[in-house]
């Protein structure tokens, strides 16, 4: 049975492929506090175990894979790239250069002092920075050397190997390194200073009431009272009476008819009118100066909750505060933020600016949500379908402009058909958040692409190298676990003083800014844990995204490095 089943990978290795991610995203879901070995990493490892038979794989379905991957990236954080190089994330832009450089140098000098080979230096690089992608370049690069094919498959062996042993502290180490290690070397109380930006930025007198969100809301009836302070007044006017509070007046009924509140409606004694806001405010503020009715049919307003994907730019960089002093703002209420290729939730605070590429769901009034959702840009309405020739198309001509190779002198230059997928992706990414009426990817389709994309290239890599890992491992032995410790963490202690003492970053968001430089998604949840805050996510996005498009090109610099 065992031999039956051995010949049987051998003859048809796409059923190893989806045996490796079968085994890889299992074992890789298992988590200790939040911390694990991950998708890639376990698929890695099974790869590599499946991969001992001897099991040849041929044709383009790794590169199909790895541009596929690269373009998904690429797609997801266009608009943070392109906002940060461009715009007020500017010195969050450099920051995250700044810390790449002292990834590639950190891993360059290790190598080079611990005598190893441009396979392993890359395998090391890979795993101590948590880049996966950056192998799917050095490939090309090892493959455009020109070395004999013996030579070349060593060198490109020896990556997974490296890479396997050093990933496990390059994830767990980073996130201890940030999070715990971090505030202490700095001296940084992490949820203290949390506060202290909510305060700054507005936090306690935020907008929609105390706390950091407004979705907290209800809708109550009053009955006007004789002489009361609304008797006479426009809706406008009335709500104005509240000025630290979003309040609204949706409906009212006036002499037993039920009509739509606008700003110019004027409110009379004896009026029953429906108000939204925070409930805390409608109970303790308004509930004890009025008397409250049980109308149900004025109550049955038409609520509605949208995801907008902002493409304004008239709110390109505008806080939540400018904002919700426009009329088109009136009797809305903002819920939650998302931004980045991650979707990492943004903190509401009236300083919070809005970019146009976040999606932000907002709850109110049909009427109303109608109008805000055509200030701020699109409605983004949940589909299954994805422009498929959209997707082709910009892999392509991303793919056809890496492949032209200049050259100064003697010397070659190129991008690479992987490095064009990705710079096209960025491109196009940015430009659907301009213009969204073409290019639409849904969230699904994109994690698809990026994640098993991935893990298909991984998985292949580990099928083809497995028979030499082993090998590898006895002879590379602790010494390179150990140099993946040093690699992993002098680039994010040198990371934390520059961000702190040159950067001058506030120290709430400045280890989210390391993490989003490095593209430590597990750090970045302990930091916020830590915080017990999302402020940290603030420094994370365009970090992000300039750091994962620039270590996924390390890969392809280093090997020139070595060469």
């Amino acid at each position: 049975m065992i031999d039956w089943l051995f010949q049987t990978l051998r003859t048809y290795p796409e059923i190893a492929i989806f045996l490796s991610l079968a085994l890889g995203y299992y074992f890789g879901s298992f988590t200790f506090k939040g911390l694990g070995l991950g998708a890639v990493t376990a698929t890695l490892i099974a790869a590599v175990i499946i991969g001992q038979i001897g099991i040849t794989i041929s044709g383009p379905l790794k590169p199909f894979f790895f541009l596929m991957f690269l373009f998904a990236i690429g797609y997801g954080v266009g608009p943070q790239f392109v906002r940060g190089i461009a715009q007020d994330g500017v010195p969050q832009a450099i920051f995250a250069a700044v810390v790449c450089v002292f990834c590639l140098l950190s891993a360059y000098f290790g190598a080079k002092i611990a005598g190893y080979d441009v396979g392993s230096a890359i395998g090391l690089y890979a795993g101590s920075q948590t880049i996966s992608a950056s192998m799917g370049l050095a490939t090309d690069a090892i493959n455009r050397l020109g070395l004999p094919a013996d030579e070349a498959k060593k060198l490109l062996d020896a990556m997974p190997v490296a890479y396997a042993v050093t990933y496990i502290f390059g994830t767990v180490g980073s996130a201890i390194v940030l999070a715990l290690l971090g505030p202490a070397l700095l001296g940084i109380d992490l949820e203290a200073a949390c506060k202290k930006y909510e305060e700054e930025h507005g936090g306690k007198k935020e907008l929609g009431g105390p706390g950091t969100s407004w979705h907290q809301f209800d809708v109550r009836a009053y009955r006007v009272r004789e002489r009361g302070p609304v008797v006479g007044k426009t809706v406008a006017q009335a709500e104005a009476l509240i000025p630290d509070h979003r309040v609204f007046v949706l409906r009212l009924r006036q002499g037993g008819k039920i009509v739509e509140a606008t700003s110019d409606t004027v409110i009379h004694a004896g009026d029953v009118v429906a108000v939204a806001g925070r409930r805390d405010v409608l109970v303790q503020l308004i509930g004890e100066q009025a008397e409250e009715v049980d109308d149900r049919e004025l109550l049955a307003v038409p609520i509605e909750g949208v995801d907008v994907y902002v493409t304004s730019k008239d709110v390109d960089g505008k806080t939540l505060e400018e904002l919700a002093r426009e009329p088109g703002a009136r009797g809305v209420f903002l819920r939650r933020i998302v931004r980045g290729a991650i979707a990492t939730e943004i903190p509401i605070l009236p300083n919070t600016k809005i970019n146009r590429g976040d999606i932000v769901t907002l709850v109110g009034r049909t009427s109303d949500v109608a109008a805000t959702t055509k200030m701020l840009g699109r409605p983004d309405r949940a589909t299954d379908v994805a422009d498929v020739a959209f997707i082709g198309a910009a892999i392509a001509i991303g793919a056809l402009v890496g492949a032209f190779v200049y050259k100064i002198g003697s010397v070659p230059l190129t991008l690479s058909t992987s490095g064009g997928a990705l710079i096209s992706g960025l491109f196009f990414g940015w430009l659907r958040s301009v213009h969204p009426t073409f290019g639409r990817i849904p969230s699904p389709t994109v994690w698809f692409m990026n994640s098993v994309g991935l893990n298909v290239f991984i998985a292949v890599v580990g099928i083809s190298s497995g028979p030499g890992f082993v090998a590898g491992l006895q002879k590379l032995g602790f010494s390179l676990f150990l140099w993946g410790v040093i690699v992993t963490t002098v680039p994010l202690i040198l990371a934390m003083f520059v961000g702190k003492y040159v950067f001058r970053f506030h120290d709430a968001i400045l280890l989210g800014c390391c993490s989003g430089a490095r593209t430590t998604t597990a750090s970045l949840g302990m930091i916020n844990d830590r915080a017990k805050s999302q402020i940290p996510g603030l420094g994370y996005t365009v970090t992000y995204a300039v750091g994962n498009t620039l270590l996924t090109i390390w890969g392809m610099v280093l090997v020139m490095m070595m060469t």
